[in-house]
This record gives structure tokens, C-alpha cells and sequence, in this order.
């Protein structure tokens, strides 16, 4: 017979610590940021749900291997944007990875979507970088929004109305400096499979 586990979920449609993994499922199977994790036993559980989600998923999995490359820059900004619907209401910040103090914050946008918010989030912070003539390395979980960085283009397919006028305008202004501005801020891919959630989640949803 299988050993039970416990299953902690920190984001999701009902939070807490839950015996069995059906139930855990409900509550974050298409859910946009759950935050999850099974331990051996009740109260490492309990006690992992009072913790940070961040904490205790980079502990785990940065000691699983010697021969992986596990080890972010501490010293380092991530970035983070969270949609309410595709497209709804979204916001993006940044945090200073060691610290996990806010840097930015901005938003809420009307009819947006989270592929745009990751891409002015990257934006945002490698201006602020450049502006503050800073050698700060700055991390993404998004690969579309880092391609779009790279090709200094938002390539949404979301239509501009009346509602997110603002919005269209602020994408404007981030292809204009992206266009306008060389930086020499390393941008990197945060490996979430690896180190866990990045720090700059906030899971808005």
C-alpha cells in the first residue's frame, strides 16, 4: 500500500492542508497560480502551510541535484504580472529577489491580458535598471513575453477598444523605449520547475 501524503495548497479555490489528492486537485486544476506541494507527513504539511510557498519549494528542489543548475541570482530583480481573465483586469510588479521587497507596482488594467503585463513588467524594470545605472540581473518566468522583449515587439493579438485605451498606450511607450534605449541588464528565463514560484508572484486572479 502506498504511503499517504499530505497535500498543502497555498493558492487555489480553497487553501489549507488536504489528506488526499482528489481533493487537492479541485482546488487547483485550472486554477491560474495554485500553489502546491505533498509532504510525507501531517504536520510537515501544517506546518509548511504557515510558511511561504516560494520557501519551501526552492528548499526542496534545489537539493535534489548536484549536477543541475539550481542556484539563482539572489542579488537580482523578478518580474511578475497576474490576469483575471483572458483578457480581464491585470497588474504586474517587481520584487528584489533577496529580499522580496517591492520595487514597482502597476496596475489595474482593463481588458488586458497576462502575456502583455509580463512584457511591461520586463520593461518597466529594465528601465528603472537603466535609470538607476544598476547591474541588477532581472528574472522572467515568460517565454512569450522574453521573445517579445527580444524581438522589441508586443505581439499581442488583443484588440485595442475604448476600454484599454490606456493600456495600448502604455505598450506604445514600452516598444518606444525598447526601440529607442540600449541596455546591458542580464534578462533571464526564472526555471520555476527548478527554484519554484518566482518571487514576484502575486497571483491576482
Amino acid at each position: 500500500m502506498a504511503k499517504q501524503k499530505f497535500y498543502t495548497v497555498w493558492k487555489g479555490r480553497n487553501t489549507g492542508v488536504f489528506s488526499d489528492w482528489d481533493t487537492c486537485k479541485e482546488q487547483i486544476s485550472g486554477f491560474d497560480g495554485a500553489q502546491y506541494k505533498s509532504f510525507e507527513s501531517l504536520d510537515a504539511a501544517q506546518q509548511a502551510f504557515k510558511g511561504n510557498y516560494w520557501t519551501y519549494t526552492s528548499k526542496s528542489k534545489t537539493s535534489k541535484s548536484e549536477n543541475t543548475k539550481t542556484n539563482f541570482e539572489k542579488e537580482s530583480i523578478a518580474v511578475d504580472a497576474a490576469c483575471s481573465g483572458n483578457p480581464g483586469d491585470m497588474e504586474y510588479r517587481g520584487v528584489y529577489v533577496k529580499t522580496g521587497e517591492e520595487i514597482f507596482h502597476q496596475g489595474v488594467y482593463k481588458e488586458a491580458t497576462n502575456n502583455i503585463g509580463e512584457f511591461l513588467a520586463i520593461v518597466h524594470g529594465l528601465a528603472l535598471l537603466k535609470k538607476r545605472n544598476s547591474s541588477l540581473p532581472l528574472y522572467s518566468d515568460s517565454i512569450t513575453a522574453l521573445a517579445w522583449i527580444k524581438a522589441k515587439k508586443c505581439k499581442t493579438k488583443l484588440e485595442r477598444t475604448a476600454v484599454n485605451i490606456s493600456l495600448f498606450e502604455r505598450i506604445e511607450a514600452a516598444e518606444k523605449w525598447l526601440q529607442e534605449n540600449s541596455y546591458t541588464t542580464k534578462v533571464m528565463k526564472w526555471q520555476t520547475e527548478v527554484w519554484g514560484e518566482i518571487p514576484a508572484d502575486f497571483g491576482r486572479k
